[in-house]
């Protein structure tokens, strides 16, 4: 993105994996510049027969397209999380459309959680806690000081997301909730 654009910008997107489920949170903000254009958008999404948690921060489209190709490469190779985003990324790294996109993305499933990057990295989060976006650090720091409460899942990462939004002016309180039973 370059400064002379204000272009879309911001989000947040959380993943806590803790006991037997793992969550995957978004805020619902989306900002033109200094502008917000819409306070209630979906940016974390089910997959491969709600088997699969997908959250995305980027340009709108690029995640779109992103998310259309890791669904395809799931139909490919289901039940095999891991496979599905390596394939995705040598895509993404080598096809010189991909290659433009700018997004990222957290994925989850039952085993788990990966952070794929415009740099076609597939990335495994330590301690359970993945977050991205303007306001990811705000949230992954807030989650991973939750994480040895009693708090489950989905409400450190609800606590989390609100700290940020109470931090970040691209991330919202309105939130998009995903959970998934881990194995």
């Amino acid at each position: 993105m370059t400064n002379d654009n204000p272009g879309w910008h911001g989000t947040t997107i959380l993943s806590v994996r803790k006991g037997d489920k793992v969550v995957v949170a978004g805020d619902g903000q989306v900002s033109l510049g200094q502008t917000v254009i819409k306070h209630t958008a979906r940016k974390v999404r089910r997959l491969a027969g709600g088997q699969v948690l997908a959250g995305f921060a980027g340009a709108t489209a690029d995640a779109f397209t992103l998310m259309e190709r890791l669904e395809a490469k799931l139909e490919q190779h289901p039940g095999q999380l891991v496979r599905a985003c390596v394939e995705l990324a040598k895509d993404w790294r080598t096809d010189r459309y991909l290659r433009r996109l700018e997004a990222m993305m957290i994925v989850a499933d039952a085993a788990n959680t990966l952070v794929l990057t415009g740099t076609g990295d597939v990335l495994e989060p330590e301690g359970g806690v993945a977050g991205i976006g303007s306001g990811g650090a705000y949230a992954l720091a807030a989650a991973r000081a939750l994480m040895d409460t009693q708090m489950d899942a989905e409400a450190i990462a609800r606590r989390a997301m609100a700290i940020a939004a109470d931090i970040c002016v691209y991330t919202n309180d309105r939130l998009v909730v995903e959970t998934l039973e881990a194995s």
